[in-house]
């Protein structure tokens, strides 16, 4: 892959985020539902997902984090995994369409072939409404929601709150351990954690 690495300054301005989100999508309750349109023009509910396992991805191009897990081919080989095994992988977009990192759905879709993404959809939700409904904070911010629609996973993708691609090797993917976990009937033993990567842009 032929991703741009993060420049320096790019890195200074990614947000750590250390804190708990105060988020409404509690692990152990129902997710909020929500209805939103793909770059291909296609809607989504999250009640017609009912009877799925669901992965929100909450996603951002320009963040140093996101190009980690993408450069890497991590990311793509999750989504790839799991939407092999039936789970619904659902990228979400909450920039608000002023911020430079801002991409359309014609270049979205441009995006989605250079980097070769792999997830059921990817969604851009421009007013930020879904994303502050999750309270997603950074990018990647990942939610895991079982078959009933109850929240099963929130929080990082990894236990390695960095932007440097070699560290991924080595991390323990929480979002994996969380589908693994769950679709083998067991309870997910680690249900929340701190989500780390760039503030989300809305």
């Amino acid at each position: 892959m032929n991703l741009a690495r993060a420049s320096a300054a790019a890195v200074l301005f990614a947000t750590l985020l250390p804190l708990p989100a105060a988020a409404e999508a509690v692990p152990g309750e129902q997710a909020p539902d929500f209805r939103l349109t793909d770059i291909e023009g296609k809607t989504h509910r999250l009640a017609d997902y009912r009877g799925r396992h669901v992965v929100l991805e909450w996603f951002n191009q320009g963040c140093p984090f996101v190009q980690k897990h993408y450069e890497s081919g991590n990311m793509q080989a999750l989504q790839r995994r799991y939407t092999a095994a039936g789970v619904v992988w659902l990228a979400v977009n909450s920039t608000n369409p002023k911020s430079s990192d801002y991409r359309d759905p014609q270049r979205s879709k441009t995006l989605v072939q250079d980097w070769k993404m792999a997830p059921s959809a990817l969604m851009l939700d421009e007013d930020g409404r879904v994303g502050q409904a999750y309270g997603a904070r950074a990018t990647p911010h990942m939610f895991v929601i079982d078959p009933k629609g109850r929240v099963i996973y929130a929080g990082a993708i990894d236990d390695k709150a960095t932007w440097r691609v070699e560290d991924v090797k080595d991390a323990r993917n929480w979002v994996a351990a969380a589908l693994d976990e769950s679709m083998a009937g067991k309870p997910v033993s680690r249900s929340s954690t701190a989500p780390y990567g760039c503030s989300v842009k809305y």
